[in-house]
């Protein structure tokens, strides 16, 4: 029973690792565009519309939005 725990302790570990992982291999190809100013306000532009874009779309899925 004391290796079930064992092994049932590392999970949160391994899933943060494979989020991390998922997150600066994402990011890392784009950090180079940063260096040019105008490569970087688009790429953050680019990155405040999709935010937008997806709280705007669970808000309409959800009711919230303006009557």
């Amino acid at each position: 029973m004391q290796n079930l725990w064992n092994n049932v302790s590392k999970w949160p570990l391994f899933v943060l690792g494979a989020i991390l992982g998922v997150f600066f291999n994402a990011v890392k190809p784009l950090v180079p565009l940063l260096k040019n100013p105008v490569t970087a306000i688009a790429l953050i532009g680019l990155l405040l519309g999709g935010i937008a874009f997806i709280a705007f779309t669970l808000r309409a899925m959800m009711g919230m939005g303006p009557v």
